[in-house]
């Protein structure tokens, strides 16, 4: 926009669709978590206890249940996504599309279908899952393992061989190259996908309803609990206490891909 009446209409129409589509929506979720009701066009009766509920007893256990189970899905993620999409360079172009089509497939479906399957998959020995916390992670991981192959794959496309070559016309090994070269280079990107995937596991509810066991519960899941019970405004308060987590971690993270650009 090199005119200024060009970007104020592009100002005008972000406003116009922020507003009511994405402030409005967390603004409420906001106030509500500080009220005890809410009959009028406004809040009624301020109030705290909803936040020192979120932050004790179960609410704390399940806020740190989904903090451990996404950033194990999203290593995993990351590891599986990434080592997928450097494997895949060495194949033709029909390969590529297979294996990416198998990355996509568990996004491609409903999230139901994937709880449905590892839920069928490992109930009976020898993997027996059903039941322990490792199923709600394998869950997770194979939901966003997707995101992290595309985005990996991605930067893979835009990487200069120039670097590699060079690296290799000095003596060095493939493992050197990969280590001291490639990975170093795709840095942005390996911590823009684990964002992402941190992201998502935080808030992904509909498998985790199907296969996590009373020991495991995520927060998503006590959250839903709690607004189906009526406790609208005690979920709302879980609910900035969910966000305001997520964000914390993706601002670490995002200092982290600020760094490793700059590098």
């Amino acid at each position: 926009m090199h005119s200024r009446a060009g970007r104020r209409a592009a100002r005008a129409v972000f406003l116009v669709l922020f507003l009511p589509l994405f402030a409005l929506p967390f603004a409420v979720v906001v106030a509500a978590s500080f009220a005890t009701g809410w009959s009028g066009a406004f809040p009624s009766g301020p109030t705290l206890t909803h936040y020192r509920e979120a932050v004790h007893g179960d609410a704390l256990h399940a806020l740190v249940t989904s903090l451990v189970t996404a950033v194990v899905a999203s290593v995993a993620a990351l590891a599986l996504g990434t080592w997928a999409a450097l494997a895949a360079q060495a194949l033709r172009r029909r390969g590529r599309r297979v294996v990416e089509a198998l990355f996509v497939l568990p996004v491609a479906v409903p999230s139901v279908v994937v709880g449905l399957s590892l839920l069928v998959a490992f109930s009976t020995p020898p993997l027996l899952l059903n039941g322990t916390p490792a199923i709600v992670v394998l869950a997770h991981t194979v939901l966003v393992t997707a995101f992290a192959h595309q985005s990996v794959s991605a930067a893979l496309t835009r990487l200069d061989p120039a670097y590699e070559q060079s690296a290799a016309s000095l003596g060095a090994s493939p493992g050197y190259v990969l280590w001291r070269v490639r990975l170093p280079l795709l840095l942005p990107s390996l911590t823009a996908a684990a964002g992402l995937c941190f992201a998502l596991s935080m808030g992904e509810l509909s498998a985790t309803m199907m296969l996590y066991p009373p020991s495991w519960v995520p927060l998503p899941v006590t959250l839903f609990g709690a607004t189906d019970r009526g406790a609208l405004f005690a979920g709302a308060a879980m609910a900035v206490v969910l966000m305001a987590a997520t964000l914390l971690v993706l601002l670490a993270v995002s200092r982290i891909r600020t760094r490793a650009s700059y590098r």
